[in-house]
């Protein structure tokens, strides 16, 4: 069984940092693109940043120059450095992941989801 559990959410401040974290555990063989989502209240989700296996990068409009996703493919982790937090940034924030497992094929996981709340 894959989990992808996600770490460091909390309330800050406009103008603050944090730095999210994501761990895939479980049988993996290989972790292909690993990606932050985020949904505001009524609100649909909405891609923040993805990376990919060879470590290439997107990031939506809205957060580009702000954060930064990076991976550790060695401890399957993946992390969102972000910046310059914003008020609009108030979300919950969810790791995604496709993953070949012991099943060999690629499954796409979930995160259970962090909160960020900036403050103006």
């Amino acid at each position: 069984q894959v989990q992808l559990v996600e770490s460091g959410g909390g309330l800050v401040q406009a103008g603050g940092s944090l730095r999210l974290s994501c761990v895939a555990s479980g049988i993996i063989f290989r972790i292909n693109a690993m990606a932050w989502y985020r949904q505001a209240p009524g609100k649909q989700r909405e891609l923040v940043a993805v990376i990919n296996s060879g470590g290439s990068t997107n990031y939506a409009d809205s957060v580009k120059g702000r954060f930064t996703i990076s991976r550790d493919n060695a401890k399957n982790t993946v992390l969102l450095q972000m910046n310059s937090l914003k008020p609009e940034d108030t979300a919950v924030y969810y790791c995604n992941a496709d993953i070949f497992g012991v099943a060999a094929k690629n499954y796409n996981y979930w995160g259970q989801g962090t909160q960020v709340t900036v403050s103006s």
